[in-house]
């Protein structure tokens, strides 16, 4: 039997409960509820989109890839949510809040879009301090040339980049852009089919203003501060544009004459500006002209490496991750082994395969196209069929051949003959 203080305390549950009948009954919301410090820019490599995190280091972390090509086409970073619940969720954020909570790459003395060094000693801290902060992994090349790079830039010389086609050199000159934060032109001289119209300007004329002188995109870039103007292509230029940028690459001038603007005024290049060439020089480049020495000569020369088997395995792999590691290390060793053979006195080959070319063949494998196709439309189209069995073709689809597997080999060859008892290559 209760007692009567059981009794009591019962007679006020009761009357309690009754009282606050109708009223709705509070969920605890845990303390970490809202945004977390787990933010991350999306950066696209190939055909994929990478997570960096405030380190700049790439982090593999489970966001979907509609999220993250989402938050790079929106210019969005990607920062985790913790719900009531306690899960945690990702969503798109404005960039400034990625910036925010980036530990500085850059302090004082270092170059950005609005300050550059003006004293020794900030120089001296961005050529071998900050600079290798900004190099990407991406990018292939020796700590010394990106450092020279990167120097040339904050002294404002001119750069040529020299190097066979698809060896990086304009990747080089983009991410030293990006990493520098200046304003950058690009210009193409090799497809410049008028060189004093792209460089200079034109005349035209229209019925409400007459006849006038348009400047080209060129004079507002040379006169842009601190800009990074991009020449691709320069040794397939016309000789008329090197005419035209000799006073504009001399460093004891700098300056552009529109002599078809009326009383022909000259255009000073802006403190700071920045020029880089990219040529390809050699033989094999048929389209490319012999540049005149005294263009030459106003320039820096960084020579691009052309990568190993290693070097070149460690890109792809960093492009492609989901690719097969033996897949990988077939293409990297492939183009090597042209890269080592056109070198040689022989001449079995007179081309090799680019990272470019090697590049586009791990992304066709990426895309489910085993190695002989991927080979048969990125590669074997470089190399000529001359020769029947002899050819570059012949020897280049011979040295694929014994990276396919086992499993694949009926792409590529047909049952034993029936007289001779041997396989019969078909190409």
């Amino acid at each position: 039997m209760a007692t009567a203080t059981q009794i009591a305390n019962l007679a006020k549950a009761r009357a309690a409960r009754k009282a606050n009948k109708g009223i709705p009954r509070l969920k605890s919301v845990p303390s970490d509820f809202g945004y977390t410090d787990n933010i991350y820019k999306v950066e696209k490599v190939g055909h994929r989109f990478h997570l960096l995190d405030t380190q700049g280091e790439v982090v593999d972390v489970k966001i979907n890839s509609i999220t993250r090509k989402r938050a790079h086409t929106q210019g969005k970073a990607v920062r985790g949510f913790k719900t009531k619940t306690g899960k945690e969720t990702y969503r798109l954020v404005d960039m400034n809040q990625y910036d925010m909570m980036v530990q500085p790459l850059k302090s004082e003395g270092v170059v950005t879009a609005s300050e550059n060094p003006t004293t020794h000693e900030g120089i001296l801290k961005v050529i071998h301090e900050d600079s290798l902060k900004l190099k990407p992994r991406e990018l292939v090349i020796s700590d010394l040339k990106w450092k020279y790079l990167v120097r040339s830039a904050v002294r404002a010389r001119n750069i040529m980049m020299t190097g066979p086609a698809g060896c990086g050199k304009t990747m080089a000159a983009k991410y030293l852009v990006q990493g520098l934060k200046r304003p950058d032109f690009y210009f193409n001289l090799g497809s410049t089919q008028d060189p004093r119209a792209s460089l200079i300007g034109n005349t035209q004329f229209n019925k409400e203003r007459g006849t006038y002188f348009s400047e080209s995109a060129f004079v507002k870039a040379i006169t842009t501060p601190n800009a990074i103007i991009l020449l691709d292509e320069i040794s397939r230029a016309h000789p008329d544009a090197w005419n035209i940028l000799m006073t504009v690459l001399d460093q004891g001038q700098r300056y552009l004459r529109l002599d078809e603007a009326e009383g022909s005024p000259i255009v000073k290049v802006a403190e700071g500006v920045t020029f880089i060439a990219t040529a390809n020089i050699g033989n094999q480049y048929t389209a490319t002209r012999v540049m005149d020495r005294a263009i030459n000569d106003r320039f820096v020369t960084i020579e691009m490496d052309v990568l190993n088997a290693e070097q070149e395995f460690g890109l792809l792999q960093l492009m492609y991750p989901g690719v097969k590691e033996e897949d990988i290390k077939a293409i990297a060793e492939i183009a090597s082994h042209t890269r080592e053979v056109s070198r040689d006195e022989v001449g079995k080959l007179s081309n090799m395969i680019s990272t470019r070319a090697s590049v586009e063949m791990a992304s066709l494998v990426y895309d489910g196209f085993n190695l002989m196709e991927a080979a048969e439309v990125a590669i074997l189209p470089f190399f000529s069929q001359d020769g029947g069995m002899e050819s570059e073709r012949t020897y280049v689809k011979q040295l694929i051949q014994k990276y396919v597997k086992t499993t694949d080999e009926q792409l590529f060859t047909t049952p034993k003959d029936a007289t001779t008892d041997e396989k019969q290559i078909v190409w």
